[in-house]
C-alpha cells in the first residue's frame, strides 16, 4: 500500500526545509569571524576619534594629563594611523613640560609617519628638542643647550619641502598658524639660539672689569635708577618673550 501523494509532498517539504536551515547555520558559522571583524572595526574606529577628539579638546584647554590619557587610549590596537597615538601622548607630554618622554613618543611616531603626516610631526619634535636647550640653558649649561638646538635645527632643516605647500598646511592640526611661515621662524629661532649658546656660554655679559691699581668711580644715583630701569626693561622683555610661547622657554613656540 503506497502513501498518499499528499505525504510524499509534505516530507519532501520538511525535508528541504532542514536542509535549508542546515545551510544557513553553516553559513552563519562561516562568517562569524568575518561579522566579528567588522563589528571589531567599527568599534575601533569610532572609539579612535573619539579619544582623538578627547585628546585634542582637553590640550586646548591645558588638560595635559586628560590628553595624553586620552591619547594613550588610542594606543590600544592601535591599527589606522598609528603614529596618531604617540604624537597626541608626546604632544600631550610637551604641553606638560615632560619633554624626555615627550621626544621619545615623537621620536617613535616619526618613522610610522607617512606622506604629510611627517610633518607636524617633525615640527613638534624639533619644539620639544628646542625646549630642552632653552631648559639647559637656564640651567647654565651652554654645551648641552648647544647640542639641543642643534638637533632641533636639524629637525626643522631636513623637514620635506612638501611641508611647506598648501595640501601640507590643509592638513596642518592647527590651522591658525601657517605651516610654511613656522618652519622659517623655527629654523632662524633655533639657529640664532644656537650662535649664542656658543658664543655666550655664561648666559650674559660680563660688566667690564677695572685694571689693577685702577680707581673704579662710585655710580651716581641717576645710574643706578638707569641701570634699575633697563633691568626692568629687560625682564618684561623676557615675559613678554615667554608669553609668546605659551609657555614655552626662550620663545619657543608651543607645540600643535
Amino acid at each position: 500500500m503506497t502513501a498518499p501523494p499528499h505525504t510524499d509532498a509534505a516530507a519532501a517539504l520538511l525535508a528541504a526545509n532542514r536542509r535549508r536551515r542546515s545551510i544557513r547555520r553553516w553559513v552563519a558559522i562561516a562568517t562569524l569571524p568575518l561579522t566579528l571583524a567588522a563589528l571589531l572595526l567599527t568599534v575601533k574606529l569610532l572609539s579612535m576619534y573619539a579619544f582623538a577628539h578627547q585628546s585634542i579638546s582637553a590640550y586646548v584647554s591645558g588638560g595635559y594629563a586628560e590628553s595624553e590619557s586620552a591619547a594613550r587610549g588610542q594606543d590600544v590596537l592601535n591599527w589606522f594611523q598609528p603614529f596618531k597615538a604617540p604624537y597626541n601622548i608626546g604632544t600631550a607630554l610637551a604641553g606638560a613640560d615632560e619633554l624626555p618622554q615627550a621626544r621619545a613618543e615623537l621620536e617613535e611616531a616619526l618613522p610610522l609617519a607617512t606622506g604629510l603626516d611627517v610633518c607636524a610631526v617633525r615640527i613638534n619634535l624639533s619644539l620639544v628638542m628646542e625646549r630642552q636647550g632653552d631648559a639647559a640653558q637656564a640651567d647654565g649649561d651652554a654645551v648641552a643647550a648647544s647640542e639641543f638646538y642643534g638637533e632641533a635645527l636639524q629637525m626643522t632643516v631636513e623637514t620635506p619641502e612638501e611641508c611647506s605647500s598648501d595640501e601640507a598646511q590643509d592638513q596642518s592640526p592647527d590651522p591658525n598658524r601657517d605651516m610654511s611661515d613656522t618652519l622659517q621662524d623655527n629654523q632662524q629661532r633655533q639657529q640664532e639660539k644656537q650662535q649664542q649658546s656658543q658664543q655666550n656660554p655664561d648666559g650674559g655679559e660680563q660688566p667690564p672689569q677695572p685694571e689693577e691699581g685702577e680707581q673704579q668711580d662710585q655710580p651716581s644715583q641717576g645710574d643706578l635708577d638707569d641701570i634699575e630701569d633697563r633691568l626692568n626693561q629687560g625682564a618684561q622683555e623676557r615675559e613678554d618673550q615667554l608669553g609668546d610661547g605659551d609657555g614655552g622657554g626662550g620663545g619657543t613656540d608651543k607645540p600643535w
